[in-house]
C-alpha cells in the first residue's frame, strides 16, 4: 500500500462503499465514489452533503485509476472487468473492513461461516450487550465498520460477521476471537467451483491470529476439521460439539450446554430460546465468545433464554386456516435447509429455488423423503430440483411469483401442516436479496 494515500477511489455505493468513503474524508484523504449500479436516494444524499464526488451506473477508468488505494465493495468478483483493469494498473485494493479495522482500538470478536453467522453473532451481541457491554454489531450483519468509527460511535468492543467475500479482501484482518461456525458447500460459483478454494477463503479470519487470539470451531464439521489441519493455525483453538465431550470448550451433556474454559470452570445452560441442533451450535459458539471476555455465566445463561428470533430465519409468520407458514428466506445454501427441514415438525411443503451456486440435493434427500409431502419451486431455473425429488416426491409444482407460490403452496397443504420457504438459493433472479424475497413472502401470506 502506498504510504500516506493521498487519494482513495471506492468501487460500489451500498452500506460498505459508504461506510468506507465517510471513513476516508475523516481521515482527510481525497476520495471518490464509483458504482456500476444505480446509488439509492438516500445514499446519493449523504454523499452530496459531505461534498463527496460519485459517478453511477459506470466505472469510468480515467477516474479510477488515478487512485493510490482501492476499497472495493464485497460483492465485486475479482474476474470484474475493473478488478483486472486495477491489477494491471498496480494499484493496491482492500476492502471496507480491511481498510477500517487498523483505526479498531478494541477487541474485534469476527464471525464466519456457511451458516449460523448472523444469529451467532446477534447472540454474541446480544449477551454482551445484557452484560452492559458498550459493543458494535457491525460487518456483514448492522452497520458496517466504517461507518460506525467515520460517525465516532465508541465502542468497548465490535461484533462482526463476516463473510468470505470481506475475508477475501481483508488480508491483515486480526480478529482477538474469530469464529468458524461450519463450513459447506456455498458462494462455490464465486471460487472456481471448489470447496477447497472456498474453505481457505473462510480460514483467512485465523491468518493473523496468533497464541494470544483465539478461534472458535465446530468440532462436528468435517470440513473445518480437514482445513485445521491443513492451515494449522497459531491461535488458541476452543472446539465446541453436540456429539462428544470436550476437555475444554461447549458439548451437550443430560440435555444440557456444558461451556468450560480454562481457568474460570464449568457452567450449564439449561434453556435456549432457540430451538434445533444448528442452534444449539450457534449457543455454544456465542457462549464461548462471551466466557472468553469474562462476561459472567448469569448473564450468559439468561441471554441464551431470551434471545428472539431473527427475521427471515425460521421466523413465524402466520397460521391460515391451521396451516403455518414459516419464512427462513436466509437459507441461501443446502446446508442451511438441511436444518430448517430437520427442525420441523408437522408434514411440510416446501418453498425452494432461486439462483443455483451450485447446489447439491442428494445430501438433503433423505431428510426431504421424511418431512416434505410437496414442493413448490420458485425461480426461474428449476430443472436441479425436478431431477433431484422427482421420484421421491409426488408433487412437484413450478411457480414464477412469490404470490403464485405462496398460492400453491396453500392449496397443497392441510390443517395440522406447515408452509416453509426455506429456497436453498440465491435470491437475484426474482428479488433484490432475500430479505426482499422474504418480506414478499410475509406479504403474500397476509393477503390469503
Amino acid at each position: 500500500m502506498a504510504q500516506d494515500p493521498k487519494h482513495i477511489v471506492i468501487l460500489g455505493a451500498g452500506e460498505s462503499g459508504l461506510g468506507a468513503a465517510l471513513l476516508v474524508k475523516k481521515q482527510g484523504h481525497g476520495v471518490f465514489v464509483s458504482s456500476l449500479k444505480n446509488i439509492s436516494s438516500e445514499v446519493r444524499k449523504k454523499l452530496e452533503i459531505e461534498g463527496i464526488e460519485y459517478e453511477e451506473g459506470q466505472h469510468t477508468p480515467d477516474q479510477i485509476l488515478k487512485a493510490d488505494l482501492i476499497i472495493k465493495s464485497p460483492g465485486i468478483p475479482d474476474n470484474a472487468p475493473i478488478m483486472k483493469l486495477i491489477r494491471e494498473s498496480g494499484i493496491p485494493s482492500e476492502g471496507e473492513i480491511g481498510y477500517a479495522a487498523r483505526f479498531v482500538n478494541a477487541p474485534i470478536i469476527a464471525i464466519t461461516g456457511s451458516n449460523g453467522k448472523t444469529t451467532t453473532t446477534l447472540l454474541t451481541h446480544h449477551i454482551m450487550k445484557n452484560a452492559g457491554v458498550k459493543a458494535a454489531l457491525c460487518g456483514n450483519v448492522g452497520t458496517s465498520l466504517a461507518r460506525l468509527l467515520a460517525e465516532g460511535i465508541e465502542a468497548e468492543a465490535y461484533v462482526m460477521e463476516i463473510s468470505s467475500f470481506q475475508l477475501d479482501d481483508a488480508p491483515d484482518l486480526r480478529p482477538d476471537i474469530a469464529v468458524i461456525t461450519n463450513i459447506t458447500e456455498d458462494h462455490l460459483d464465486r471460487y472456481d467451483h471448489k470447496l477447497e478454494n472456498y474453505a481457505l477463503s473462510k480460514f483467512g479470519i485465523t491468518r493473523n491470529q496468533g497464541p494470544e487470539q483465539v478461534l472458535i470451531y465446530n468440532a462436528d464439521d468435517p470440513v473445518t476439521g480437514q482445513y485445521l489441519s491443513r492451515v494449522k493455525p497459531k491461535a488458541r483453538l476452543i472446539p465446541f460439539s453436540i456429539e462428544r465431550p470436550l476437555e475444554e470448550g461447549a458439548w451437550i451433556e443430560n440435555e444440557q450446554i456444558i461451556i468450560n474454559i480454562k481457568p474460570g470452570g464449568e457452567m450449564k445452560i439449561e434453556e435456549l430460546a432457540l430451538q434445533g441442533k444448528h442452534n444449539q451450535y450457534n449457543s455454544m459458539a456465542a457462549g464461548l465468545a462471551a466466557r472468553l471476555l469474562s462476561i459472567r455465566k448469569e448473564v450468559i445463561r439468561e441471554s441464551l433464554a431470551d434471545f428472539e428470533t431473527i427475521e427471515h430465519r425460521l421466523e413465524p409468520v402466520l397460521e391460515v386456516l391451521g396451516v403455518e407458514f414459516i419464512n427462513d428466506s436466509k437459507a441461501t445454501n443446502v446446508n442451511s435447509t438441511y436444518y430448517a427441514l430437520e427442525s420441523m415438525k408437522k408434514p411440510t411443503v416446501w418453498i425452494v429455488g432461486g439462483v443455483d451456486k451450485g447446489n447439491d440435493y442428494s445430501q438433503i434427500l433423505d431428510i426431504v423423503k421424511k418431512k416434505v409431502k410437496a414442493i413448490v419451486c420458485l425461480g426461474a431455473e428449476n430443472h436441479k430440483i425436478h431431477d433431484a425429488f422427482a421420484d421421491h416426491i409426488e408433487f412437484i409444482f413450478d411457480t414464477h411469483s412469490m404470490a403464485e407460490a405462496v398460492r400453491t403452496a396453500h392449496n397443497l397443504a392441510s390443517k395440522g401442516d406447515a408452509v416453509l420457504l426455506s429456497p436453498a438459493c440465491a435470491s437475484f433472479d426474482l428479488f433484490e436479496n432475500y430479505e426482499d424475497r422474504g418480506r414478499q413472502f410475509k406479504q403474500q401470506v397476509r393477503q390469503l
